[in-house]
């Protein structure tokens, strides 16, 4: 067993649900409890996306689930030539069937924005993305591809009728706060998603005196330990300093000292 994989593995099941009601989304969130303490050996894959390892690793939970009935994962809808979507999973839960969407994401409050909804100001990393905009793609194309013609046939092929399926997200999230602001209102977001904080590139040198990690993308799931390659101020800097030439806000790890490792974003902007 590869143990970054482990590793990612426990830092994707520790990770909570972004929100616990349904009344900040109108899909319910999957709740029950998904936890295990072994991964099967198909998901020790190399070259893999972020988005893609955590579904593996959803799918890996549900088929070992006692009361799951697996039906399907990643099921292209074709129109012609043409890909209309993907629907992420199909399964059965105390024989209810299922359709389920998954997403893992990484937002920042946003500090230089004004905007007029407490969940307007979760944004991704590079400024490129937010959770306003994941919720409405989710809710205006995602979960309405399961009633497009074209998806008929593919749900009919499984044995089952569209009316019938329970529609669910899983969508977790790790969150991070500005530097020295860390008294945000979350609600209505899960207050324990808070993971980390963010600063700019232009403060870095605030941080001279400590060590740094800076993982790579698959690792940003991990939850910060002491056994990495630590590097100083200097060996650092290099390598952020290109990332944030390329507009692109790396994660990075600060260790204070043996106890204390902090997980943050020094973004670009």
């Amino acid at each position: 067993m590869k143990q970054e994989t482990l590793l990612r593995y426990q830092g994707f099941s520790k990770t909570p649900l972004l929100w616990k009601e349904s009344f900040l989304f109108p899909y319910k969130q999957l709740h029950f409890n998904l936890e295990r303490t072994t991964i099967g050996e198909s998901l020790f894959k190399e070259n893999i996306r972020l988005g893609k390892l955590v579904e593996e690793f959803t799918f890996d939970q549900l088929k070992q689930h006692p009361n799951v009935n697996w039906i399907a994962e990643n099921i292209q809808i074709q129109n012609g030539k043409a890909t209309t979507g993907e629907i992420d999973a199909l399964f059965h839960f105390n024989n209810q069937p299922i359709h389920l969407e998954i997403a893992y994401k990484f937002y920042l409050y946003d500090t230089l924005g004004d905007y007029d909804k407490p969940v307007s100001y979760w944004i991704g990393p590079n400024r490129k993305d937010s959770l306003v905009y994941k919720l409405n793609k989710l809710e205006n194309k995602q979960f309405p591809l399961l009633y497009n013609p074209n998806t008929k046939a593919y749900i009919e092929d499984y044995g089952l009728k569209v009316d019938d399926l329970n529609q669910l997200i899983y969508f977790k999230a790790q969150l991070f706060l500005p530097y020295n602001k860390r008294s945000i209102p979350i609600k209505p977001l899960n207050t324990n998603c808070v993971n980390g904080y963010y600063f700019p590139y232009n403060t870095l040198r605030s941080f001279s005196r400590l060590t740094f990690y800076i993982p790579e993308k698959l690792d940003w799931l991990v939850v910060p330990h002491i056994d990495v390659d630590w590097v100083n101020y200097e060996q650092a800097q290099i390598e952020i300093e290109q990332h944030i030439n390329q507009k692109r806000s790396p994660m990075v790890w600060i260790r204070h000292n043996k106890d204390e490792i902090h997980k943050c974003f020094i973004t670009w902007w």
